[in-house]
């Protein structure tokens, strides 16, 4: 059938096919899925079981054609593009489940395009959030040191979680208050530190900050200039960094409100909402 877009059956009057449920049932017990998920899934099935009911053809004739006539359908309706790319997974999960399960020897939503996301930005954190997380570090032994140089670092630069893991001793020059950061291509940039990050870093890297980390042996190569360290003496990286951040965030109740990008993102904006140049931030 061509790609027109067709008013779908109410949804109180769709019906799932046997095999639709079967592909349910597969969900929740070989996937593991949640009732919840399992549920929305049931919804989005049904409204595409209308959709296949009101262009008079079934699971077993149902063309790509009409896969795509169902996306400007629901396009057309004014879902959101989230919604319109869940319907299309869902969709081409049951047809997968179909192929794969011998009820059909094609899968019509194989050349169906999944509609791209807009990207958001991260929204950033409050001034008084940010605070709350430096403030949920407790303590001066050597990993709270290190905690409270990672966030005040992250933030008080704006670089990436990835570029602060990569930081090796000679990056970080305190008496200058700068820091050196090699990003994305190998690119490097040259950074002011900030007094607070400044501080943060000189208390870390003193001999009973850092050096109290540091292993009679050094396990690999490099871990010696690593300006941050694990508990092992070994270099911290982006996933050890993150989970310092998490960890803080939930203590500061602001994890559910936490990305890797972040705290980069709230840098620039506080920077921007002090007069900062925007061709600078």
């Amino acid at each position: 059938m061509s790609p027109t877009a067709s008013p779908p059956a109410p949804l109180s009057e769709a019906v799932l096919d046997i095999r639709a449920e079967e592909f349910l049932a597969w969900l929740a017990v070989e996937r593991g899925r949640s009732p919840r998920t399992v549920e929305a899934y049931r919804r989005d099935l049904l409204r595409y079981a209308g959709h296949v009911a009101a262009r008079e053809c079934s699971l077993d004739d149902v063309g790509t054609g009409d896969v795509i006539a169902f996306v400007r359908a629901l396009q057309h309706d004014g879902l959101a593009p989230a919604s319109v790319t869940r319907m299309l997974v869902s969709v081409r999960g049951l047809h997968r489940f179909l192929a794969a399960e011998g009820h059909r020897d094609d899968d019509p939503t194989v050349d169906v395009e999944i509609p791209s996301l807009p990207r958001g930005l991260p929204k950033a954190l409050s001034v008084a959030q940010v605070a709350s997380l430096m403030a949920s570090v407790v303590g001066d032994d050597p990993p709270a040191r290190r905690d409270r140089a990672v966030l005040e670092l992250l933030y008080g630069t704006g670089c990436r979680i990835s570029e602060a893991g990569s930081l090796s001793l000679p990056d970080v020059d305190l008496h200058d208050g700068l820091v050196r950061l090699t990003g994305k291509g190998a690119k490097e940039r040259i950074v002011p530190l900030g007094r607070c990050a400044a501080e943060a870093l000189e208390r870390w890297l003193a001999p009973t900050g850092r050096g109290a980390l540091e292993p009679a042996r050094w396990a690999r190569r490099g871990d010696a200039e690593a300006v941050f360290l694990n508990q092992r003496g070994g270099r911290l990286g982006r996933q050890g960094l993150w989970l310092i951040v998490r960890r803080h965030g939930d203590a500061a109740r602001i994890g559910s409100l936490l990305t890797p990008h972040v705290l980069r993102h709230s840098c620039a904006t506080h920077m921007l909402d002090g007069g900062a140049d925007i061709r600078i931030v």
